[in-house]
């Protein structure tokens, strides 16, 4: 890569040229650089933080990151509360707003890859306390994310008995999760990689398994086809009211998949890998989910017992698998779904802890949480995002289950916030490039502009709005509006509060910051020679 200095680093009364070792202090972080940050001179985010993701890490990250809690037990909410019809088309609409999304968001995260991602943008393209708001809100989802993944291990355990107590699986877990990423980003991104790596082989299984099953290689031989559809009542329950309370647990089911580009601070060449996992990886985990949705309304009638209980019995992969006739299947999907559960909470943490790392670095957060171990990883902010996550041992009082309903419904919402910050983030993106005159060194173009992004922003808004109507209807439930609006509010006072405390404005197209921390293409080429020697160093390893 080639050697980059922030702007707000050079010093005016020395022009002259860097030497390598300033140029190494300046893309590691060492003291002179630390000395700067926090006389607040610099703003550098990525370039403190290790590049030690590999593309094959990134890769299987956003392919199975995302795939946890969500599909595995979200589903079973999704069949009973809307049935499978809206089920299938909720998801496949929420898949498409958030396929337009992270083309949006990998324009901007190729051209300028920070560990902040989306919630540094705002900020910067819009106005600091925008970026204020959302960096908190997405911290405070990150945060209740690996809680709602502890509170699923308690569900997933009672599978097997009733006898254990749940909260000291999830305080073990706890531990482990922490653990992993105190340690270094490597050890995230390795276990990582072979935890996504057994779900997508777990997906793949399942689809094949879910058409046998369909077909009739179940236990009794029967031919299921789409007799579900037509049990009374299917396939829209509870009419407008289910379909729209869909909404939520398909945008919690899909939700972290834009934090794949939290990791671009610490992702190896970040204009050639993070466009190829936006081009290449969301495509599967759309098919993934919509094959899944549908197989599961197939097989799985809504009215089966124990999907609306809370138990781990609920996940209609473990009903379908039992459904083939062989003993263990249940045992054996039940297990893989508990190593889904802390992979999502492994991957929601890592996301939480970026995030308070980079509202430390922007001021926005005490500088404690910036303070990085000798590996370069922000020990401290993760301890903080693990301490919120210790929500999870409320369950001993609430109840594992419907703790673990509210905590979707927060996540759930809070990721669409999300999206439509995305989406105004990227048309002030644009927008600043055609002023600028910039927008040819984007590395990596959004197709769907300016369409895509305007789209997203009115549908995200529309369903935020909707999707809690069960709470009116046919009784006002406080508790369950509270879960599904309480968002609004909170980031509407963060909002204006940071507004009135520091004065921000709005900024203008032409003054937005094109420049800090910006990569492009050309400083990623090798050399001709470079290229040659790694041809020849990859053959020769194929050979052995």
């Amino acid at each position: 890569m080639a050697e980059y200095r922030h702007p707000a680093a050079l010093d005016p009364l020395d022009p002259t040229e860097e030497t390598p070792e300033d140029v190494e202090k300046q893309r590691t972080g060492l003291p002179d650089q630390v000395d700067d940050l926090q006389q607040g001179k610099s703003r550098i985010q990525s370039d403190r933080l290790n590049r030690a993701l590999s593309a094959r890490q990134v890769q299987m990250i956003a392919i199975g990151g995302t795939i946890g809690t969500g599909l595995f037990l979200g589903t079973g909410k999704s069949l009973v509360t809307g049935g499978p019809a809206s089920m299938l088309i909720c998801y496949a609409i929420v898949g498409a707003i958030v396929f337009v999304t992270m083309l949006s968001l990998g324009e901007m995260a190729a051209f300028i890859p920070v560990a902040g991602s989306f919630c540094t943008f705002a900020g910067r393209f819009v106005d600091d306390a925008f970026g204020f708001a959302l960096t908190w809100n997405y911290w405070f989802n990150d945060a209740v994310s690996t809680a709602s993944d502890l509170v699923a291990l308690q569900l997933v355990l009672q599978y097997w008995t009733d006898n254990f107590p749940g909260w000291a699986l999830s305080l073990v877990f706890w531990f482990v999760l922490v653990g992993v990423n105190i340690i270094t980003v490597r050890a995230y991104g390795e276990l990582e990689y072979w935890l996504s790596l057994l779900k997508v082989i777990t997906i793949i299984v399942f689809i094949i398994m879910g058409i046998v099953v369909n077909v009739g290689g179940n236990a009794d031989g029967h031919y299921i086809g789409g007799e579900n559809w037509h049990i009374p009542g299917a396939p829209f329950v509870d009419g407008i009211g289910g379909f729209a309370s869909v909404f939520v647990t398909a945008s919690f089911a899909y939700g972290g998949t834009e934090s794949i580009a939290i990791t671009a601070g610490e992702t190896k060449n970040p204009t050639k890998n993070l466009p190829r996992v936006v081009k290449n990886v969301f495509w599967r985990i759309l098919l993934f989910y919509i094959l899944s949705v549908l197989l599961i309304g197939l097989n799985v009638p809504y009215t089966y017992p124990g999907l609306s209980t809370g138990g781990s019995q609920m996940s209609p992969f473990t009903i379908v698998f039992q459904m083939t006739g062989a003993h263990a299947a249940g045992s054996v999907i039940n297990a893989v779904i508990l190593t889904s559960v802390l992979s999502a909470g492994n991957h929601a943490l890592f996301a939480g802890t970026r995030l308070l790392y980079t509202l430390a670095m922007e001021g926005h957060a005490p500088e404690l949480f910036g303070k990085l171990n000798r590996n370069k990883v922000p020990w401290i902010a993760v301890l903080a995002t693990g301490l919120v996550a210790g929500l999870c041992f409320g369950s001993s009082f609430i109840g594992a289950g419907q703790l673990w309903t509210w905590l979707q419904n927060l996540v759930g919402v809070s990721n669409q916030l999300s999206w439509i910050a995305i989406g105004i983030t990227s048309i002030r993106f644009r927008a600043a490039l055609e002023v600028q005159g910039k927008t040819h060194l984007l590395p990596f173009k959004n197709w769907t502009y300016p369409v895509g992004p305007w789209i997203a922003v009115v549908l995200n808004s529309f369903l935020v709005l909707v999707q809690g109507w069960k709470c009116f209807s046919p009784t006002f439930d406080g508790v369950s509006f509270v879960s599904f609006y309480i968002e609004l509010p909170v980031m509407l006072l963060m909002f204006v509060a940071w507004k009135w405390i520091k004065r921000t404005k709005f900024v203008r197209l032409e003054d937005i910051d094109l420049v800090t921390d910006v990569h492009t293409v050309d400083e990623e080429k090798s050399t001709p020679t470079e290229t040659w020697r790694q041809k020849a160093k990859g053959a020769l390893t194929w050979l052995i």
